[in-house]
């Protein structure tokens, strides 16, 4: 049975969909309906969504699976370790990954500072 939005992957989705983008605007109004099917088991903080379709509109993204938001993350020292990737099918919010570029530096969706800090640090976002 899917489990409920966790706090680290509600928090991640609040930072990296922006609420001035309208495709994301549309992805925001799934959130509340989300639950999660599955984590990955690395520690990593990718998990996958359950939802209902029938009850929401989806976003605007086509009908494939596209990336729908993406964030790199950044160290204090400006190493960028990694990124945060969140993916939507047919118009639904499917999954946010997180993904590793080093050995070195453990990335995961622990806690929203890590990532607001990204985001701060990433004048693209």
């Amino acid at each position: 049975m899917p489990e409920s939005l966790p706090e680290d992957v509600a928090d991640v989705l609040g930072l990296v969909l922006n609420p001035d983008e309208p495709i994301h605007v549309a992805l925001r109004r799934q959130v509340p309906q989300l639950r999660v099917q599955s984590r990955c088991k690395c520690g990593c903080g990718t998990a996958y969504f359950d939802l209902d379709a029938d009850a929401l509109e989806p976003a605007p993204t086509g009908p494939g699976t596209v990336v729908a938001a993406d964030v790199q993350l950044f160290t204090e020292t400006g190493e960028c370790p990694g990124e945060v990737l969140v993916f939507a099918q047919g118009g639904y919010l499917s999954w946010p990954e997180v993904c590793s570029w080093s050995d070195d530096v453990e990335v995961n969706l622990s806690g929203g500072a890590t990532l607001a800090t990204a985001v701060v640090l990433n004048p693209s976002r």
